[in-house]
Formats: C-alpha cells, structure tokens, sequence
C-alpha cells in the first residue's frame, strides 16, 4: 500500500519565532512574572523548549523582548489610524482613548508582574525603551542609527519618537474639524492625550469613582460646566 508522504508546514524565519514566542509569552509573563518557566511558554505555543533557545540566548533575553514587545506603540498607532473619520468627533476620541488605555493597561500588567516578581529593569539610555528588532514597525516605532551611548545602533526606540507618533496619530483624528478647534489640531492632540493618559493611571484612589471614556471625552469636548438651561455647553 502507497503510504502519503506528510507535507510540512513552511519554516518560520528566526525574527518571525522570535516574535510568535514573544506573543505567546506575554500573557504568561502578565500572569506569572519571573515565575514563568520557558517549559510553560514553550507549551502554550505548541514548540519544543529547546526551540526557545535557538532564538534567545536566555530567559533573560526572551523576558527583555517580552518587555519591549510591551512598550512598542505599533498596535495603538494602527488603532488610531484605523478610526474612520467620518465619524462624529466624540465617536473618534472615545476609540481612540479606549486603545490608548487598552496599550497602557497591557504595558502596566507585564511590566507590574516582573517589577513585582523581583525583575528590575536594565540601565537604558535617556529617553530611550528597549525595541524587539531593528527593523521598524508598521506604524513607524523606532529609528534605525538612534543607538544608546553603547553605539548599539537602532536598539532603542525613542520614547520621544513614540509620543510625537502619538500625537500626530491623534491629530489626524481633529482634522476634519480644524476650522472650528480653538486651539490647532496638534495642540488638541497633546490635551487630549494629557487626558487619556491621566484617565488610565488615575491616583485619586481605588474607592474614588471612574468616569467612563464617553464622560471623559464629553468633558474635553464640552467642558465641566452647563450652560443656564441645565445642558452641556
């Protein structure tokens, strides 16, 4: 009997299982800190342990990459350039700061579960977070050449950079109405991620009330008071 020889998947490059293990782990790296096991990485992600290996040198490694996989703005960019701007403005904003909640909120919850498992990160350069490649991402994260003092070129991404990205994301959302913003798209911008960022990393404590993003956004557009009929302005 003719046996059917089993046809096998296409290979992975090196960058590409460097960056499946890295999504695989950081949900487990959320969960477990440093207390995560690359036997349990390795599970989840259906691979042999010794694969981990060939792509990171250590855990180590692999734990820096899950980090810089954390702070990389490439998927809050896209978001934001995702929002169709034929939306009402407060539709916009309300998408737009529920992704950039959403980026803080996964950043906070790995770097929380390491920082609280005992991992304290590395010296970096000024200004600078650490990026998974050289290459940079989709949404334009990081610049190739801008090396810490090590000279170690195109390892850091610009935390300068990554907001000014922000920013500019952000702006793009106030266009359509330019001509009746009181202060030029960039400036909004910048309030409204002052607003989104305060918004997710409130400190007025954990019994004080949360508005929603709707009532964020409803202030920022309208501001605190009503006009004399009980409306918002």
């Amino acid at each position: 009997m003719e046996t059917k020889s089993r046809r096998r998947a296409p290979g992975m490059t090196p960058e590409e299982r460097r960056e499946m293990i890295v999504r695989t782990a950081l949900p487990l790296v959320a969960e477990h800190g440093t207390a995560v096991t690359t036997g349990q990485i390795a599970r989840a992600a259906g691979i042999g342990e010794a694969t981990i290996f060939r792509v990171f040198a250590d855990k180590d490694e692999l734990l820096d990459a899950c980090i810089a996989a954390a702070v990389r703005t490439d998927h809050v960019l896209a978001e934001l350039a995702s929002i169709p701007l034929d939306q009402p403005l407060p539709a916009r904003l309300i998408e737009a700061g529920a992704a950039i909640e959403a980026y803080l909120t996964r950043m906070g919850m790995v770097i929380g579960a390491l920082h609280a498992t005992g991992r304290r990160s590395r010296r970096l350069p000024p200004g600078a977070t650490p990026r998974t490649s050289d290459k940079p991402g989709p949404a334009g994260t990081g610049e190739p050449g801008a090396g810490g003092p090590d000279g170690d070129a195109g390892r850091w991404q610009s935390r300068e950079t990554a907001m000014n990205r922000t920013r500019e994301a952000l702006a793009e959302l106030f266009e359509p109405e330019r001509d009746r913003l009181r202060l030029p798209a960039e400036q909004m911008a910048s309030l409204f991620m002052g607003f989104a960022f305060g918004r997710a990393r409130s400190s007025a404590g954990p019994d004080a009330p949360n508005p929603s993003m709707e009532d964020y956004v409803d202030v920022f557009l309208n501001g605190a008071l009503k006009d004399e009929e009980g409306a918002t302005k």
